[in-house]
């Protein structure tokens, strides 16, 4: 004798006089109840009943004899736990419109992973546009002052945040267990370098195992955060497919690359004003990515693949760091000739085709310029090829805070003083003008190369009232001092690290023994240019 098991066949909804149970439909092969197929791997076994943690089946039980002639027949129920079960599905079309009726009709149901700088305007772009979102981010003291309808980001009103709260247009939160409730998945997470200036993926890694434990079929997942191509089909969508439930990307779930273009601070370009780029990791979910944006963005660009959207964020960001190595290293030879590269720069720009105008600087700063070069760099090393212009470049944006520091060792110099022990203040620790976004700023650098050199520092930024924590800088907690006579008087050095348009320049260099200007901030002041040096 011998023991067979089989679906409880064709047509079948009754186990145990129980009649609630999914009508079988049968599977090819399968003759009178007697199917050939793996009970754990079929998905011809009725889907009875879920609970939280099981799924329960029917089967029956067939006992043979040697002649394959049946003996004895028991219908039997059994359970297969949720995290290790096949469960019936969709076709992948099915899935495929179900989620594009959802995106036409804006009941789709949009999840942010990271509310920082590139997340929090996106949520306003789709609310905006008429979806409810879901916020998601480690970070408990950002959810909890969402929840009090509280920004923390300049640029984004606390009275617009108050609003997506009391309509329930914004649900923030740090329960990950939830990104199930989604129907697309945005990932806006930083992407830094590490100690060797190697790509740092840990946080898009750790946000896929995140999604991947809950993933369920249907969902969209799009990674913004700006990285090297290959990231979203070689890092993101293999730990997504390790999901388990056993769902895997471009037939139960979909993936797309479509990256951020955030400008904090330009008021002529918000998040919802900018195109997007869209590339689909395949056909069906470029277009479900593409139909999701384009009711939240002016415009979508699409492209034929993630790894060309993943490569047109990082061609976009060299091209500037390039161009900005170019004016540093100019900036560092005219200072040399005494040539103002400023005044260079607004004369050739006057040539009406041919030249962009890009200004030096103490430092790249920001969320991708500083890094997406080297991100290239490490991909064609990868490739065995080096990216020697890319790389120079690199090398000279990250030389200028030596450079900056240097030439104020100078300039204290030529007033019998030295660094050491002299009272310098930094103003501007924000990446740049008008924001409050510190993110890669230079002046973390400068103020870390001067303390080690034993200066005595303090700041000044309206935007940045404490000194945030930073990855690669240890420096002591610090608040922004108020610019007063007194104070400016106090300082052997006043550097100028960002160029706000909240300080007054005029003001500042009249009460001031000396002015470090490493933006051309004080062009038009008329008064006491004397003190005035640029570095």
């Amino acid at each position: 004798m011998r023991l067979k098991s089989a679906c409880a066949g064709p047509g079948t909804n009754t186990c145990f006089g129980r009649s609630d149970y999914s009508v079988c439909a049968g599977a090819a092969g399968c003759t009178n109840g007697l199917c050939q197929r793996n009970p754990l791997s079929s998905s011809v076994f009725p889907w009875a009943e879920r609970t939280d943690r099981n799924v329960l089946y029917c089967i029956r039980l067939f006992v043979e004899n040697h002649s394959g002639v049946p003996a004895a027949v028991f219908t039997v129920p059994f359970t297969v736990p949720v995290e290790t079960r096949r469960m019936p599905s969709s076709t992948p079309q099915q899935l495929v419109d179900s989620l594009a009726a959802k995106i036409a009709d804006r009941t789709a149901k949009v999840g942010i992973i990271g509310l920082g700088y590139v997340g929090l305007p996106l949520i306003s772009a789709f609310v905006n546009a008429g979806f409810r979102c879901i916020g998601f981010d480690v970070d408990a003291g950002k959810v909890q002052t969402l929840l009090q309808g509280r920004s923390y980001i300049r640029h984004i009103a606390s009275e617009t945040v108050a609003g997506w709260i009391s309509k329930s247009q914004l649900d923030p939160t740090s329960d990950m267990s939830r990104l199930g409730e989604a129907d697309a998945l945005l990932i806006c997470v930083p992407t830094p370098l590490n100690e060797s200036r190697d790509p740092d993926l840990q946080y898009i890694e750790s946000t896929a195992a995140s999604i991947a434990k809950v993933l369920r079929p249907g969902q969209l997942v799009v990674l913004e955060s700006t990285t090297y191509p290959t990231t979203t089909r070689d890092v993101m969508v293999p730990i997504l497919n390790g999901n388990p439930a056993g769902l895997q990307c471009g037939r139960d779930f979909f993936a797309a690359f479509s990256p951020e273009r955030e400008d904090p601070g330009n008021p002529h370009f918000t998040a919802a004003g900018i195109p997007k780029v869209v590339g689909g990791t395949d056909q069906a979910s470029g277009d479900l990515a593409a139909a999701l944006y384009g009711h939240a963005i002016v415009s979508v660009v699409r492209v034929d693949n993630a790894e060309v959207a993943e490569a047109c964020k990082i061609l976009e960001n060299t091209y500037r760091a390039v161009n900005i190595a170019l004016v540093n290293e100019l900036k560092m030879l005219f200072d040399r000739m005494g040539i103002d590269i400023w005044q260079v720069v607004d004369a050739a720009k006057t040539k009406p085709f041919g030249f962009q105008a890009f200004y030096p600087g103490p430092g790249l700063g920001g969320h991708c310029i500083p890094i997406d070069p080297f991100y290239l760099s490490w991909l064609a090393r990868r490739q065995g090829m080096s990216t020697r212009f890319i790389e120079l470049a690199g090398e000279v944006n990250t030389f200028m805070p030596r450079y900056v520091v240097s030439r104020v060792g100078d300039f204290l110099n030529d007033v019998s003083r030295s660094v050491k022990g002299s009272r310098i203040c930094i103003l501007g620790m924000a990446y740049k003008k008008d924001v409050d976004d510190p993110r890669e700023s230079p002046s973390f650098e400068l103020m870390e190369l001067l303390m080690h050199r034993g200066a005595v520092l303090s700041y000044s930024d309206p935007h940045v009232p404490s000194l945030p924590p930073m990855r690669h800088y240890h420096l002591p907690p610090m608040n922004s001092t108020p610019l007063t006579p007194e104070f400016l008087a106090e300082q052997d050095c006043v550097l100028i690290s960002t160029d706000h348009s909240a300080f007054d320049y005029p003001f500042i260099v009249r009460h001031s023994r000396l002015v470090v200007d490493t933006r051309n901030a004080t062009k038009a002041v008329t008064e006491g240019r004397e003190k005035i040096r640029r570095a």
